[in-house]
C-alpha cells in the first residue's frame, strides 16, 4: 500500500503514528509510583526517610577519597519530629530535629493537586534536604538519634523578607552547627561549622512525586556544571554512582517544581547515586566549614532569575532543549507585552508561521503541482508498467517539466517536528501557565473541561486535510489519512488547554495559508485555461 504513496505522505504518517504510538503507551502503561504504608494503611512520613535512606542505595563507608559513601545504620531508629516552624506568605517550611528541611506546602491554591489540597514539595522517601551522614559509621550512628537544638521555634516571614535561624547537635566527639538563612522567595543560605575535622555529606535527597505530573514530562535529577553542561538523571533510569565537580545546580526536579542547591564550591564532589528504584538521590561530599544555597518551590522563570540568573538553567525541557529555552524566552517575552499567557501563546505561534513561512509556503505549492500532474504520472506508470527504468525516467522528466518536487513537502514537516516538541516541552512544563486564564478558561495548565479546544484543534485539522492537495491513489490510504483528526482530537482531550491552544491557532494559520496557495492555483490555472481558449479560437479562425 505504502509504495503508491508520496514521500511527504510517508512521513506524515510515520511521524504521526509514531507520535500517537508513544502517547498512547505512556498513558496505558505510566511509570509505577511506590506508596509505603506502615500496618495500619496510613502513610508512614516520619521513619520512611531514615529507613529508605538505607534501603535505597545508600553504601558502606569507605576509604577512598575519591568515592563517597554513607554506612549502612540501625534501621530501629528514632522517629524525628518538628523543631521548627516557618510562615511565610507563599509557603510553610518545616524543619525536624534532624536538621533537615522536613516539609514545603505551597499555599497558593493555583498549585493544589486537586481541590483544597495543598502541593508538598519534599519526598516522604528517601534523605531530605540539608540532612548530613558522616563516614565514620559511630558518629553517623549517634548522629541520627541526638536532636538538634534550634535557636528558636517559630519564624514569621509574612512581613518579612528573611530571617535566620541557627540549629546545634552536640555530639561527644564534635559539635554540628547549621545557619539557615531563609527567603520569603522560597530560597535560603546555609553556613556549616564542625568543631573538629569529620568527614560527611550533605544531601539534596529526592524530589517530591506529585500524583498529577503528565505524561512526556522529565523528572529526576539534574546537574549544571562549569562548562554550561546539563546532565539529566531521569527517574527509574539511574545506572549506578555518578560524580561531578564544578558544579552551578544540583537539582531534583519534577513537571512544574523542584529542590535544588546552587552556590557550591568548584572543588565539591557532588555525587547522583540511586534507590533501589533507579530514582537519583543527590549529595555532595561537604568541608568542615562551608556555605551554599539552596531553593525550593516552582520552576518559575522569573523568579528563578531574580535570585540568581544561573537557576534558570534548572528548567528542563528535554532533549529539544536547545530549541525550547531561547522559545520559551521569546514566549515570556511576549506575556511581557499582553500581560496574558493565552495571547502570548497565539503570539508566539504566529511568529513560528511567519519564520517558516517560505519553506511552508514552498511545500504547499509543490504539493499543488504534484496533484496537477499526478494523472499525467499515472498514465505513464500505466505506460511502462513492464520497464520501471523508462518509467522512472519519464516520470522525473515530469516532474523537471512542470517545476515539481517530490520531496518538496517534506523540509517543512522535518523541521515542525523539533519545533513541535519543543513547544510541547515549553508549554507543559511552564509552571507560568498553573491558574492562567484566557478568555472562559481559567487553568492553561490543565486539560480544557468542556473539550471545546480540543474539539476545534481536530475540526480545523479535518478542515485543513479537505482543502490539502495529496496524491493518494488507493482508497485505503485515503480512509487511514481522514481518521487521524479523529485520533488527535481524542488523545489531546487530556492535554494543558495552552498547548491545545497553540496547535489549534497553528491548524488556523495553516488553513489561512493552504487557502492563499489554493487560490493562487485557481488563478493561475483560470488564466492559462483562458489563455488556451484564446490561442483555440484564433487557430479556428
Amino acid at each position: 500500500m505504502l509504495e503508491n504513496m508520496s514521500s511527504n505522505q510517508r512521513l506524515m504518517i510515520a511521524v504521526v503514528l509514531s507520535f500517537v504510538f508513544f502517547i498512547g503507551y505512556t498513558a496505558i502503561f505510566p511509570p509505577e509510583q511506590q506508596v509505603h504504608t506502615d500496618q495500619n494503611g496510613s502513610q508512614n512520613i516520619q521513619n520512611v526517610s531514615i529507613v529508605d535512606s538505607i534501603e535505597k542505595g545508600y553504601h558502606d563507608a569507605t576509604t577512598a577519597s575519591n568515592t563517597p559513601a554513607t554506612p549502612k545504620v540501625d534501621t530501629s531508629l528514632q522517629s524525628s519530629t518538628k523543631l521548627v516552624h516557618i510562615e511565610a506568605q507563599n509557603f510553610t517550611m518545616s524543619i525536624d530535629t534532624l536538621g533537615r528541611i522536613d516539609s514545603l506546602v505551597l499555599k497558593d491554591d493555583k498549585y493544589n493537586i486537586e481541590e483544597g489540597q495543598h502541593t508538598e514539595l519534599i519526598s516522604r522517601e528517601g534523605a531530605k534536604p540539608l540532612h548530613i551522614r558522616f563516614s565514620d559509621g559511630k558518629v553517623d550512628a549517634v548522629a541520627l538519634t541526638t536532636p538538634y537544638v534550634a535557636s528558636a521555634s517559630t519564624i514569621d516571614l509574612m512581613n518579612s523578607n528573611k530571617a535566620t535561624i541557627t540549629l546545634t547537635q552536640t555530639l561527644p566527639e564534635l559539635t554540628v552547627i547549621k545557619e539557615i538563612t531563609v527567603y520569603a522567595d522560597g530560597h535560603y543560605d546555609v553556613a556549616i561549622k564542625l568543631s573538629e575535622e569529620k568527614r560527611y555529606f550533605v544531601y539534596l535527597g529526592q524530589r517530591a512525586k506529585n500524583a498529577n505530573e503528565q505524561i512526556m514530562t522529565v523528572h529526576g535529577a539534574l546537574i549544571y556544571d562549569g562548562d554550561d553542561l546539563t546532565t539529566v538523571f531521569e527517574d527509574g533510569d539511574v545506572e549506578g554512582r555518578s560524580t561531578f565537580s564544578n558544579v552551578k545546580i544540583m537539582s531534583a526536579f519534577g513537571q512544574y517544581f523542584a529542590s535544588m542547591f546552587y552556590g557550591l564550591d568548584r572543588d565539591i564532589n557532588v555525587i547522583v547515586d540511586r534507590d533501589s528504584n533507579s530514582d537519583p538521590v543527590l549529595y555532595f561530599d561537604a568541608k568542615p566549614t562551608m556555605s551554599f544555597h539552596g531553593y525550593i518551590g516552582p520552576k518559575t522563570y522569573a523568579t528563578l532569575k531574580s535570585i540568581d540568573p544561573v537557576l534558570v538553567h534548572a528548567i528542563e525541557y528535554g532533549f529539544f532543549t536547545f530549541i525550547a529555552a531561547p522559545m520559551f524566552s521569546v514566549l515570556f517575552w511576549l506575556h511581557g507585552f499582553f500581560g496574558n499567557w493565552g495571547w502570548a501563546i497565539i503570539a508566539l505561534t504566529l511568529i513560528i508561521r511567519l519564520l517558516m513561512f517560505p519553506l511552508t509556503y514552498k511545500g504547499m505549492v509543490s504539493m499543488q503541482k504534484m496533484k496537477e500532474i499526478a494523472p499525467k504520472i499515472k498514465e505513464i506508470q500505466a505506460k511502462h508498467k513492464g520497464d520501471p527504468q523508462r518509467m522512472n525516467a519519464a516520470v522525473m522528466e515530469t516532474y523537471k517539466k512542470h517545476g515539481a518536487n517530490p520531496l518538496g513537502g517534506c523540509l517543512p514537516m522535518l523541521l515542525q517536528i523539533p519545533i513541535f516538541f519543543a513547544i510541547y516541552r515549553v508549554l507543559l512544563n511552564a509552571v507560568e501557565l498553573q491558574g492562567a486564564s484566557w478568555l472562559v478558561w481559567s487553568d492553561l495548565s490543565r486539560m480544557d473541561p468542556w473539550f471545546v479546544l480540543p474539539i476545534l484543534m481536530g475540526a480545523t485539522m479535518w478542515y485543513q486535510q479537505h482543502i490539502t492537495p495529496n496524491t493518494f491513489t488507493d482508497p485505503m490510504q485515503a480512509k487511514l489519512f481522514k481518521w487521524l483528526p479523529v485520533i488527535f482530537t481524542f488523545f489531546f482531550l487530556t492535554f494543558p488547554a495552552g498547548l491545545v491552544l497553540y496547535w489549534l491557532v497553528n491548524n488556523l494559520f495553516s488553513i489561512a495559508q493552504q487557502y492563499m496557495v489554493n487560490k493562487k492555483f485557481e488563478t493561475a490555472k483560470a488564466e492559462r485555461q483562458q489563455k488556451h481558449d484564446v490561442e483555440t479560437k484564433h487557430d479556428k479562425d
